[in-house]
């Protein structure tokens, strides 16, 4: 398929649909690069726990085929919460393997959709190889549970590096490391003492600190106070809950959008939920799967095409005409898709 894709001048692009409405999204991507005439081939896979159809083979040809396309669309890959012998789930063993560690969310207003908190425009990145996802749990004694959250120095230099780097060439004018260091003062202090010493290399990003509490406290009350909250950037370690409130004050597991590191760019969509009670029901909003695409033609240097359905995605919101139910409507995903499509064409409207 890849030899296919080369001599048609197409990139390859690995696709998980995953599970909960992924499949369904993934297929309103693919009906609007098709309307797009999009130079990509899906080298698609299904990978899922929950309806089993992961295995270590299936992961293997998944790690394959993302080695040689350097890029995936994701759907979300349901973690089940029952222990069945394995800790780490096949997500977080993708991500491993790919050593796939900087989890990137940007939160940004929409025009034309209303929330209660607008203007909005955050960038939060966390690693997500370390720290809880060390997955490294055993019963010590009876009814006694240790769980082991590893911190190392140079996995927090190089996520805190990231995260500089990212702000230096997006424009973006400030890092604010989010810890818990006054409970974990050696593990999360590690942390945020491998963040103080990146950060004295980058001397035109402004650069402080800030407790996981006072952090949530302050997004809340600038937010209450109908503040701006723009041009900032949160740099967290593994599971701090930051970014699942910031994709719901955007306005939902539909809106939130994700980005990560090269060399694989692993692009799903911000909220990490699988939607499962919407399956089959043609409810879904894909605007952050198709947003998320967006991005991943940009990184393919398809910038015109990203611009293409970036542009029609955002006049669709704005028209505010067509909107999905999460979004105070009564259109369908199939309707969001062809009004994206419709929009697709540059003199639509005129």
């Amino acid at each position: 398929q890849s030899e296919n894709a080369r001599s048609e001048g197409a990139f390859q692009v690995t696709m998980l649909p995953g599970d909960g409405v992924g499949p369904e999204l993934m297929h309103a991507v693919k009906e609007v690069f098709k309307a797009a005439s999009v130079p990509v081939v899906f080298d698609e896979h299904h990978l899922s726990e929950v309806q089993n159809t992961a295995s270590e083979e299936k992961l293997d040809q998944v790690v394959d085929s993302m080695k040689e396309s350097k890029v995936a669309l994701i759907g979300k890959i349901h973690t089940p919460m029952e222990y069945k012998g394995e800790l780490a789930s096949y997500d977080m063993r993708l991500r491993r393997k790919l050593d796939l560690f900087a989890n990137v969310v940007h939160v940004k207003s929409l025009p034309g959709y209303k929330t209660r908190h607008n203007n909005l425009d955050l960038v939060i990145i966390r690693e997500q190889t370390e720290g809880e996802y060390s997955s490294l749990e055993h019963e010590s004694a009876k009814g006694v549970i240790e769980c082991l959250k590893i911190i190392t120095r140079a996995k927090s230099q190089r996520i805190a590096k990231f995260a500089f780097d990212y702000a230096t060439k997006k424009g973006r004018s400030k890092v604010t490391a989010v810890h818990k260091a006054n409970i974990m003062k050696l593990g999360d202090g590690l942390f945020l003492h491998c963040c103080e010493e990146v950060a004295e290399l980058y001397p035109k990003i402004k650069f402080d600190t800030m407790i996981i509490d006072n952090c949530c406290m302050q997004v809340v009350a600038a937010l209450a106070r109908g503040l701006l909250l723009a041009q900032g950037r949160i740099l967290l370690p593994a599971l701090l809950p930051v970014r699942a409130g910031a994709a719901g004050i955007e306005g939902g597991r539909g809106m939130g959008v994700e980005d990560g590191p090269s060399p694989w760019l692993l692009l799903p969509q911000g909220a990490r939920h699988p939607f499962a009670q919407a399956v089959g029901r043609n409810i879904a909003n894909p605007t952050a799967m198709l947003l998320s695409a967006t991005n991943m033609l940009r990184h393919l240097n398809l910038e015109f095409h990203s611009n293409l359905i970036a542009d029609a995605v955002k006049k669709v919101i704005k028209v505010g005409k067509v909107r999905t139910r999460d979004l105070g409507g009564y259109s369908t995903t199939s309707d969001f898709v062809k009004s994206v499509i419709d929009n697709l064409h540059p003199h639509y409207g005129a």
